[in-house]
């Protein structure tokens, strides 16, 4: 049964690829009780072959793979042919992952135990509010329900649409006749367009219509109904014919 060998270090080469898998250099301290008659080896070199994608999943590309420092699990081959395996043992790696550098983990330790001082602070600062609102005594403000009441019992007064100057009367616009001689003309499309922006600015007709009052004729304002008309006006101001 083979055995398995874990290494740590970074690459002392450049990545190599391959077909199907990829290839680096790594060293690690050789045994400093070397075996009687052996000359003590200071560094051991081994080539270490990854498989392109668990290599991939790992993030190491060729720039940065020489900077990281990377944990190796696997198995010593001799089936590598010599020219791909320059290092004196050969890793079939099974497993590969990339360490945290010390810098960034003593950076994340400090900020882990600011972070656990800030909670802490807010914690204390969050119950010492809580303490002072209960030994607080509240205070009821002053309400004076006299004046809502008033207002609530007084009746609302219904405003009145606003009418223009001399109207005496408001109909309903079904209610006006209209002449036969009225509806052969054709008013102004000017001044009737004038008429309808003032509508649409006031909300009323500019002057009233004047009609008959008993039989609800329309005497005078035929543009302004067609205004009326035109705008969809419920009801219109009139004065009556009697009264000009």
């Amino acid at each position: 049964m083979p055995h398995k060998m874990t290494l740590t270090g970074s690459a002392t080469g450049p990545l190599r690829e391959y077909d199907r898998y990829v290839a680096f250099d790594m060293r690690e301290k050789g045994s400093p009780s070397a075996p009687k008659g052996l000359k003590k080896s200071t560094f051991i070199s081994y080539t270490v072959f990854v498989a392109k994608k668990a290599f991939n999943k790992t993030g190491l590309t060729k720039k940065n793979i020489m900077h990281e420092k990377i944990l190796i699990q696997g198995e010593p081959t001799l089936d590598i042919p010599i020219d791909e395996c320059p290092g004196e043992i050969g890793i079939i790696c099974f497993q590969i992952t990339v360490l945290p550098n010390k810098n960034d983990k003593e950076a994340n330790d400090s900020k882990d135990k600011k972070e656990a001082k800030q909670e802490v602070a807010a914690t204390k600062q969050e119950e010492k509010q809580e303490s002072v609102a209960k030994e607080a005594k509240p205070v009821q403000p002053e309400v004076n329900e006299t004046p809502v009441q008033e207002k609530k019992a007084a009746p609302q007064k219904k405003q009145q649409p606003i009418q223009p100057k001399g109207t005496k009367d408001v109909v309903s616009f079904d209610d006006i006749i209209v002449p036969e001689a009225f509806l052969k003309t054709r008013p102004n499309p000017v001044k009737t367009e004038e008429v309808i922006e003032f509508v649409k600015r006031t909300g009323h007709l500019d002057k009233p219509l004047t009609i008959e009052k008993e039989t609800k004729v329309l005497k005078d304002g035929y543009r302004r109904y067609i205004v009326a008309k035109t705008m969809k006006m419920d009801n219109v101001p009139v004065v009556y014919d009697y009264q000009k």
